[in-house]
Protein backbone atom coordinates (compact mmCIF):
# COMPACT_ATOMS: atom_id res chain seq x y z
CA UNK A 1 0.00 0.00 0.00
CA UNK A 2 2.79 2.09 0.87
CA UNK A 3 4.19 1.97 -2.69
CA UNK A 4 1.33 2.63 -4.11
CA UNK A 5 0.68 5.92 -2.75
CA UNK A 6 4.16 7.20 -3.06
CA UNK A 7 3.31 5.85 -7.10
CA UNK A 8 0.29 8.02 -6.97
CA UNK A 9 2.20 11.26 -5.22
CA UNK A 10 4.41 11.07 -8.12
CA UNK A 11 2.26 11.27 -11.25
CA UNK A 12 0.22 14.21 -9.28
CA UNK A 13 4.01 16.28 -9.01
CA UNK A 14 4.47 15.48 -12.82
CA UNK A 15 1.03 16.16 -13.95
CA UNK A 16 1.48 19.74 -11.65
CA UNK A 17 4.81 20.33 -13.48
CA UNK A 18 3.36 19.96 -16.50
CA UNK A 19 0.19 22.08 -16.49
CA UNK A 20 2.40 24.75 -14.82
CA UNK A 21 4.95 24.67 -17.67
CA UNK A 22 1.71 24.69 -20.33
CA UNK A 23 0.18 28.25 -18.48
CA UNK A 24 3.86 29.55 -18.80
CA UNK A 25 4.13 28.91 -22.22
CA UNK A 26 0.41 30.34 -22.63
CA UNK A 27 1.50 33.87 -20.91
CA UNK A 28 4.64 33.78 -22.71
CA UNK A 29 2.69 33.64 -26.16
CA UNK A 30 -0.26 36.12 -24.86
CA UNK A 31 2.98 38.59 -24.55
CA UNK A 32 4.49 38.15 -27.32
CA UNK A 33 1.20 38.59 -29.31
CA UNK A 34 0.81 41.92 -27.58
CA UNK A 35 3.73 43.00 -28.09
CA UNK A 36 3.65 42.82 -32.04
CA UNK A 37 0.31 44.52 -32.01
CA UNK A 38 1.78 47.22 -30.55
CA UNK A 39 4.71 47.37 -32.76
CA UNK A 40 1.90 47.27 -35.85
CA UNK A 41 0.07 49.98 -33.92
CA UNK A 42 3.29 52.38 -33.76
CA UNK A 43 4.36 51.70 -37.28
CA UNK A 44 0.73 53.02 -38.59
CA UNK A 45 1.10 55.77 -36.92
CA UNK A 46 4.59 56.63 -37.51
CA UNK A 47 3.57 56.21 -41.42
CA UNK A 48 0.92 58.78 -40.86
CA UNK A 49 2.63 61.05 -39.67
CA UNK A 50 5.55 60.80 -42.40
CA UNK A 51 2.58 61.42 -44.98
CA UNK A 52 1.24 64.33 -43.76
CA UNK A 53 4.38 65.34 -42.95
CA UNK A 54 5.48 65.02 -47.20
CA UNK A 55 2.63 67.34 -47.67
CA UNK A 56 3.47 69.98 -45.23
CA UNK A 57 1.12 69.71 -42.64
CA UNK A 58 1.46 69.31 -38.93
CA UNK A 59 1.50 65.43 -37.92
CA UNK A 60 -1.63 64.36 -36.45
CA UNK A 61 -1.20 62.79 -33.06
CA UNK A 62 -4.68 60.20 -34.23
CA UNK A 63 -5.87 58.45 -37.14
CA UNK A 64 -9.46 59.95 -35.71
CA UNK A 65 -7.45 63.19 -36.56
CA UNK A 66 -6.51 62.79 -39.48
CA UNK A 67 -10.24 61.67 -41.20
CA UNK A 68 -12.49 64.02 -39.27
CA UNK A 69 -15.76 64.07 -40.89
CA UNK A 70 -16.34 67.74 -41.32
CA UNK A 71 -13.00 68.37 -42.47
CA UNK A 72 -14.04 65.63 -45.28
CA UNK A 73 -17.19 66.57 -46.01
CA UNK A 74 -16.18 70.22 -46.30
CA UNK A 75 -13.29 69.62 -48.76
CA UNK A 76 -15.24 67.14 -50.96
CA UNK A 77 -17.84 70.22 -51.08
CA UNK A 78 -15.14 72.42 -52.22
CA UNK A 79 -13.76 70.64 -54.65
CA UNK A 80 -16.68 68.62 -56.28
CA UNK A 81 -20.10 70.71 -54.96
CA UNK A 82 -21.12 67.38 -53.07
CA UNK A 83 -22.70 68.70 -50.18
CA UNK A 84 -24.55 65.32 -48.59
CA UNK A 85 -21.85 65.04 -45.82
CA UNK A 86 -22.21 68.47 -44.81
CA UNK A 87 -25.84 68.55 -44.81
CA UNK A 88 -26.09 65.35 -43.44
CA UNK A 89 -23.12 66.34 -40.31
CA UNK A 90 -24.05 68.18 -37.02
CA UNK A 91 -20.89 69.08 -35.38
CA UNK A 92 -22.04 71.41 -32.26
CA UNK A 93 -18.11 71.22 -30.76
CA UNK A 94 -16.88 72.31 -33.79
CA UNK A 95 -19.29 74.67 -34.99
CA UNK A 96 -19.88 73.75 -38.64
CA UNK A 97 -23.69 73.93 -39.41
CA UNK A 98 -25.17 74.42 -42.90
CA UNK A 99 -26.46 78.14 -43.52
CA UNK A 100 -30.06 78.53 -43.47
CA UNK A 101 -29.47 81.56 -47.03
CA UNK A 102 -26.85 79.28 -49.00
CA UNK A 103 -23.80 78.62 -48.07
CA UNK A 104 -21.99 76.19 -45.55
CA UNK A 105 -20.08 77.85 -42.20
CA UNK A 106 -16.37 77.27 -43.35
CA UNK A 107 -14.86 74.19 -41.43
CA UNK A 108 -12.60 75.77 -38.26
CA UNK A 109 -8.89 75.32 -39.59
CA UNK A 110 -9.83 77.83 -42.53
CA UNK A 111 -11.65 80.16 -40.45
CA UNK A 112 -9.01 80.25 -38.02
CA UNK A 113 -6.41 80.43 -39.96
CA UNK A 114 -7.87 83.77 -41.89
CA UNK A 115 -8.35 85.21 -38.30
CA UNK A 116 -4.73 84.89 -37.71
CA UNK A 117 -3.74 86.78 -40.67
CA UNK A 118 -6.64 89.15 -39.69
CA UNK A 119 -4.96 89.40 -36.17
CA UNK A 120 -1.48 89.82 -37.23
CA UNK A 121 -1.78 91.82 -40.57
CA UNK A 122 -0.73 95.79 -40.13
CA UNK A 123 -4.45 97.39 -39.69
CA UNK A 124 -6.13 99.20 -36.81
CA UNK A 125 -7.07 95.69 -35.69
CA UNK A 126 -4.27 95.08 -33.88
CA UNK A 127 -4.91 97.78 -31.51
CA UNK A 128 -8.23 98.31 -31.37
CA UNK A 129 -10.41 96.34 -29.06
CA UNK A 130 -11.93 93.88 -31.03
CA UNK A 131 -15.62 91.74 -29.81
CA UNK A 132 -17.20 88.98 -30.95
CA UNK A 133 -20.87 89.02 -31.02
CA UNK A 134 -24.04 86.48 -31.78
CA UNK A 135 -26.37 89.46 -32.76
CA UNK A 136 -26.25 92.10 -35.63
CA UNK A 137 -24.86 95.48 -33.74
CA UNK A 138 -23.27 95.85 -30.37
CA UNK A 139 -24.02 98.38 -28.12
CA UNK A 140 -21.49 100.48 -25.54
CA UNK A 141 -21.80 102.92 -22.76
CA UNK A 142 -19.57 105.54 -22.43
CA UNK A 143 -19.11 107.91 -19.89
CA UNK A 144 -19.67 111.66 -21.09
CA UNK A 145 -17.63 112.96 -18.10
CA UNK A 146 -16.38 112.04 -14.87
CA UNK A 147 -18.50 110.92 -11.89
CA UNK A 148 -18.41 113.56 -9.61
CA UNK A 149 -17.14 112.99 -6.50
CA UNK A 150 -17.26 114.88 -2.70
CA UNK A 151 -15.62 114.20 0.62
CA UNK A 152 -17.41 113.45 3.79
CA UNK A 153 -17.33 112.89 7.65
CA UNK A 154 -19.87 111.80 10.01
CA UNK A 155 -21.65 114.41 10.40
CA UNK A 156 -22.96 115.00 7.03
CA UNK A 157 -22.29 114.12 3.48
CA UNK A 158 -22.22 116.10 0.08
CA UNK A 159 -24.53 114.94 -2.62
CA UNK A 160 -22.48 114.36 -6.01
CA UNK A 161 -23.46 115.15 -9.54
CA UNK A 162 -24.13 112.06 -11.62
CA UNK A 163 -21.92 111.79 -14.50
CA UNK A 164 -23.54 111.24 -18.27
CA UNK A 165 -23.94 107.75 -20.28
CA UNK A 166 -23.60 107.89 -23.65
CA UNK A 167 -25.18 104.57 -25.75
CA UNK A 168 -22.99 103.81 -29.07
CA UNK A 169 -24.39 101.39 -31.47
CA UNK A 170 -22.05 99.23 -33.70
CA UNK A 171 -23.55 97.44 -36.26
CA UNK A 172 -21.67 94.86 -38.56
CA UNK A 173 -21.77 94.80 -42.43
CA UNK A 174 -20.95 91.75 -44.35
CA UNK A 175 -17.35 91.85 -45.98
CA UNK A 176 -17.26 89.85 -49.09
CA UNK A 177 -14.05 87.99 -51.26
CA UNK A 178 -14.84 85.67 -54.38
CA UNK A 179 -11.68 83.97 -55.07
CA UNK A 180 -11.45 82.28 -58.37
CA UNK A 181 -9.76 78.32 -59.02
CA UNK A 182 -9.71 75.93 -61.87
CA UNK A 183 -12.12 72.80 -61.77
CA UNK A 184 -8.64 70.95 -63.03
CA UNK A 185 -7.00 72.63 -60.16
CA UNK A 186 -9.60 71.65 -57.54
CA UNK A 187 -9.46 68.08 -59.09
CA UNK A 188 -5.92 67.73 -58.34
CA UNK A 189 -5.45 65.36 -55.08
CA UNK A 190 -2.03 66.96 -54.32
CA UNK A 191 -3.88 70.83 -54.35
CA UNK A 192 -4.54 72.19 -50.84
CA UNK A 193 -7.61 73.67 -51.44
CA UNK A 194 -8.59 74.68 -47.83
CA UNK A 195 -4.86 76.34 -47.63
CA UNK A 196 -5.23 77.89 -50.98
CA UNK A 197 -8.72 79.24 -50.30
CA UNK A 198 -7.87 80.56 -47.00
CA UNK A 199 -5.13 82.38 -47.95
CA UNK A 200 -7.15 84.21 -50.92
CA UNK A 201 -9.80 84.96 -48.51
CA UNK A 202 -7.84 86.14 -45.52
CA UNK A 203 -5.68 88.30 -48.20
CA UNK A 204 -8.50 89.96 -49.37
CA UNK A 205 -10.48 90.39 -45.87
CA UNK A 206 -7.58 92.15 -44.71
CA UNK A 207 -7.09 94.96 -47.29
CA UNK A 208 -10.80 95.55 -47.16
CA UNK A 209 -10.97 95.92 -43.17
CA UNK A 210 -7.81 98.06 -43.16
CA UNK A 211 -9.00 100.43 -45.23
CA UNK A 212 -12.61 100.68 -43.20
CA UNK A 213 -11.36 101.07 -40.41
CA UNK A 214 -9.35 103.97 -41.81
CA UNK A 215 -11.54 105.78 -44.12
CA UNK A 216 -14.99 103.69 -43.91
CA UNK A 217 -17.83 105.59 -44.26
CA UNK A 218 -20.13 103.73 -42.02
CA UNK A 219 -22.77 102.58 -45.02
CA UNK A 220 -22.10 99.71 -45.54
CA UNK A 221 -18.76 98.68 -44.59
CA UNK A 222 -17.45 99.86 -40.97
CA UNK A 223 -17.61 103.51 -39.56
CA UNK A 224 -13.14 104.43 -40.18
CA UNK A 225 -11.63 106.89 -37.62
CA UNK A 226 -11.11 109.62 -40.26
CA UNK A 227 -14.80 110.02 -41.10
CA UNK A 228 -15.50 111.84 -37.93
CA UNK A 229 -15.74 115.39 -37.57
CA UNK A 230 -12.43 117.02 -36.63
CA UNK A 231 -12.16 119.73 -34.82
CA UNK A 232 -8.93 121.80 -33.28
CA UNK A 233 -8.12 120.36 -29.39
CA UNK A 234 -9.63 123.08 -27.44
CA UNK A 235 -12.38 123.50 -29.10
CA UNK A 236 -13.71 119.95 -29.84
CA UNK A 237 -16.84 119.03 -28.11
CA UNK A 238 -18.65 115.36 -27.88
CA UNK A 239 -18.59 113.49 -30.84
CA UNK A 240 -15.86 115.29 -32.23
CA UNK A 241 -12.34 113.85 -32.78
CA UNK A 242 -9.34 116.45 -31.58
CA UNK A 243 -6.27 117.79 -33.68
CA UNK A 244 -3.45 119.65 -33.39
CA UNK A 245 -2.13 122.08 -36.38
CA UNK A 246 1.71 121.23 -38.20
CA UNK A 247 1.82 125.08 -38.66
CA UNK A 248 2.69 124.43 -41.89
CA UNK A 249 0.29 124.18 -45.15
CA UNK A 250 0.52 120.37 -46.06
CA UNK A 251 4.01 119.64 -44.51
CA UNK A 252 6.18 120.07 -40.94
CA UNK A 253 7.06 123.45 -39.70
CA UNK A 254 10.73 124.14 -41.34
CA UNK A 255 11.99 125.93 -37.94
CA UNK A 256 10.83 123.43 -35.74
CA UNK A 257 9.54 119.95 -37.03
CA UNK A 258 8.96 117.95 -33.70
CA UNK A 259 7.05 121.14 -31.79
CA UNK A 260 3.69 119.70 -33.76
CA UNK A 261 4.53 116.01 -32.63
CA UNK A 262 5.51 116.72 -29.05
CA UNK A 263 1.94 118.73 -28.53
CA UNK A 264 0.23 115.87 -29.96
CA UNK A 265 1.40 114.07 -27.68
CA UNK A 266 -0.14 115.84 -24.70
CA UNK A 267 -2.84 116.82 -26.49
CA UNK A 268 -4.11 113.61 -24.93
CA UNK A 269 -4.74 113.26 -21.54
CA UNK A 270 -1.85 111.49 -18.91
CA UNK A 271 -4.56 108.34 -18.73
CA UNK A 272 -4.70 107.52 -22.25
CA UNK A 273 -1.32 108.20 -23.01
CA UNK A 274 0.22 104.92 -21.04
CA UNK A 275 -0.80 103.36 -23.38
CA UNK A 276 -0.98 105.07 -26.61
CA UNK A 277 0.93 104.69 -29.92
CA UNK A 278 1.42 106.39 -33.37
CA UNK A 279 -0.53 105.35 -36.15
CA UNK A 280 1.11 106.98 -39.82
CA UNK A 281 1.62 105.08 -43.28
CA UNK A 282 5.62 104.88 -44.79
CA UNK A 283 5.50 108.12 -46.51
CA UNK A 284 4.73 110.13 -43.34
CA UNK A 285 7.11 108.03 -41.18
CA UNK A 286 10.09 108.19 -44.04
CA UNK A 287 9.49 112.53 -43.53
CA UNK A 288 9.24 111.98 -39.84
CA UNK A 289 12.26 109.47 -39.22
CA UNK A 290 14.67 112.16 -40.61
CA UNK A 291 13.51 114.65 -37.55
CA UNK A 292 16.49 115.40 -34.65
CA UNK A 293 16.34 116.81 -31.58
CA UNK A 294 18.58 119.97 -30.50
CA UNK A 295 21.52 117.95 -30.13
CA UNK A 296 21.56 115.93 -33.23
CA UNK A 297 19.90 113.05 -32.33
CA UNK A 298 17.02 111.13 -33.83
CA UNK A 299 13.60 111.22 -32.92
CA UNK A 300 12.89 108.16 -34.19
CA UNK A 301 14.43 104.59 -32.81
CA UNK A 302 14.07 101.30 -34.18
CA UNK A 303 12.96 98.28 -33.43
CA UNK A 304 15.70 96.49 -31.34
CA UNK A 305 14.22 92.91 -32.03
CA UNK A 306 11.92 90.98 -34.47
CA UNK A 307 8.34 91.72 -34.13
CA UNK A 308 8.62 94.53 -32.01
CA UNK A 309 7.35 98.27 -32.98
CA UNK A 310 9.83 101.22 -33.87
CA UNK A 311 9.33 104.17 -31.37
CA UNK A 312 9.10 107.59 -31.58
CA UNK A 313 9.54 110.11 -28.83
CA UNK A 314 9.41 106.82 -26.79
CA UNK A 315 5.79 105.44 -28.10
CA UNK A 316 5.28 102.39 -30.47
CA UNK A 317 4.76 103.26 -34.05
CA UNK A 318 2.02 101.26 -36.45
CA UNK A 319 2.83 101.86 -40.35
CA UNK A 320 -0.57 101.52 -42.05
CA UNK A 321 -0.59 102.80 -45.39
CA UNK A 322 -4.26 103.30 -45.42
CA UNK A 323 -3.66 106.69 -43.73
CA UNK A 324 -3.28 109.25 -46.06
CA UNK A 325 0.14 110.96 -47.14
CA UNK A 326 1.17 114.83 -46.04
CA UNK A 327 -0.75 116.69 -47.66
CA UNK A 328 -2.52 120.28 -47.80
CA UNK A 329 -4.75 119.72 -44.82
CA UNK A 330 -4.50 115.92 -44.33
CA UNK A 331 -4.98 114.08 -41.18
CA UNK A 332 -1.52 112.09 -41.39
CA UNK A 333 -1.05 110.99 -38.52
CA UNK A 334 -2.87 109.57 -35.26
CA UNK A 335 -2.11 108.99 -31.41
CA UNK A 336 -3.89 107.56 -28.90
CA UNK A 337 -4.82 104.68 -26.94
CA UNK A 338 -6.48 102.91 -29.72
CA UNK A 339 -8.09 100.16 -27.57
CA UNK A 340 -10.08 102.74 -25.88
CA UNK A 341 -11.05 104.86 -28.77
CA UNK A 342 -12.18 102.25 -31.45
CA UNK A 343 -14.08 98.98 -31.01
CA UNK A 344 -13.99 96.36 -34.30
CA UNK A 345 -17.06 93.91 -33.41
CA UNK A 346 -17.31 90.67 -35.83
CA UNK A 347 -19.30 87.86 -35.75
CA UNK A 348 -17.01 84.46 -35.76
CA UNK A 349 -18.67 82.57 -38.58
CA UNK A 350 -16.50 82.53 -41.83
CA UNK A 351 -19.49 81.54 -44.89
CA UNK A 352 -18.61 79.93 -48.31
CA UNK A 353 -20.89 79.64 -51.13
CA UNK A 354 -19.39 77.15 -54.94
CA UNK A 355 -20.38 78.61 -57.80
CA UNK A 356 -19.81 76.95 -60.53
CA UNK A 357 -21.85 78.51 -63.00
CA UNK A 358 -20.95 82.25 -62.99
CA UNK A 359 -17.25 81.88 -64.45
CA UNK A 360 -17.06 78.81 -66.59
CA UNK A 361 -14.85 76.75 -66.43
CA UNK A 362 -14.06 78.63 -63.43
CA UNK A 363 -14.99 77.72 -59.81
CA UNK A 364 -16.06 80.92 -57.61
CA UNK A 365 -16.17 80.67 -53.55
CA UNK A 366 -18.73 83.35 -52.65
CA UNK A 367 -16.76 84.12 -48.72
CA UNK A 368 -18.59 85.86 -46.14
CA UNK A 369 -18.10 87.46 -42.93
CA UNK A 370 -19.98 90.16 -40.99
CA UNK A 371 -17.42 92.96 -39.44
CA UNK A 372 -18.18 96.25 -38.24
CA UNK A 373 -16.32 98.97 -36.11
CA UNK A 374 -16.34 102.95 -35.00
CA UNK A 375 -14.71 105.08 -31.99
CA UNK A 376 -16.56 104.35 -28.86
CA UNK A 377 -14.46 107.14 -26.75
CA UNK A 378 -13.73 110.58 -28.74
CA UNK A 379 -11.13 111.40 -25.82
CA UNK A 380 -8.61 108.32 -26.58
CA UNK A 381 -7.39 109.65 -29.98
CA UNK A 382 -5.65 112.81 -31.57
CA UNK A 383 -5.25 113.39 -34.89
CA UNK A 384 -2.40 116.14 -36.32
CA UNK A 385 -3.84 118.05 -38.94
CA UNK A 386 -1.45 119.34 -41.91
CA UNK A 387 -2.68 122.94 -41.44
Amino acid sequence: MTEVKAAGGSDMAADLNGAMKGFVNELKGFREDIQKKMQSQEERMNMIDRKTAIRGRTPLSTVAEVELPHQKAFNAYLRSGDDDGLRGLVIEEKGLTVASDGGFLAAPQVAETVQNVLRNGASLRQLANVVTVESSSYEVLVDKGDMGAGWADEAASTETAPGGIERISIPVHELSAMPKASQRLLDDAAFDVEAWLAERIADKFARSEAAAFITGDGGSKPRGILSYPVALNAEAGEGQIGSVNTGELGDFSPTAPADALIDLIYALAAEYRANAQFLMNSKTAAAIRKMKDADGRFLWTDALAAGQAPQLLGYPVLISEDMPDMDVESLSVAFGDFRAAYTIVERPDLRVLRDPFSAKPHVLFYATKRVGGGVTDFRAVKLLKFA
